[in-house]
């Protein structure tokens, strides 16, 4: 059985666009077919600021992993690509977010789906609602244009 996953990629060192580019291609060869793929969007840093913009795109995967199982390898990729995760919020070479799985709630110590910071950051709306504005958020049933009408985060946020 297939299931569809949208992931938030992003970088902020060593070439981000590179390491977007990289992050992608390991999703479609160790996840699952990718289906679409937002453009890409520069963006300030959410919650450290004092570090350089990000490069954020959101991807729809296409796969057969359980959402703990994409956990893994998303984890994996990260930590292949030379993620070290030495201080929350801080600058990284690469993120893999999972956004939404399906129509799926899940709340465990490992894994929130969906992401429960998404309806709150623009960073990570704007591209979702670039490929997926009509699709519903599984908790408040709104779309995530909505939410993105609704949201009041004021960090920049430019499409490339």
């Amino acid at each position: 059985m297939y299931h569809h996953a949208y992931l938030l990629l992003g970088s902020n060192l060593d070439e981000p666009i590179k390491q977007l580019e990289t992050a992608r291609k390991w999703a479609s060869s160790r996840v699952g077919e990718l289906i679409h793929a937002s453009a890409l969007y520069k963006t300030a840093a959410w919650g450290n600021t004092e570090q350089p913009d990000f490069i954020n795109q959101v991807i729809l995967i296409r796969t057969a992993l359980t959402p703990m199982e994409l956990l893994d390898t998303l984890l994996l990729i990260e930590k292949e690509m030379g993620r070290i995760r030495a201080e929350k919020y801080g600058p990284r070479r690469i993120d893999m977010d999972i956004l939404l799985y399906d129509d799926l709630t899940l709340n465990t110590p490992e894994l929130i789906i969906p992401h429960p910071q998404l309806p709150f950051r623009r960073f990570t709306l704007l591209p979702l609602g670039e490929i997926a504005p009509t699709r519903c958020h599984p908790v408040s049933g709104l779309t995530i244009q909505t939410l993105i009408d609704q949201c009041t985060d004021p960090l920049f946020v430019e499409k490339l």
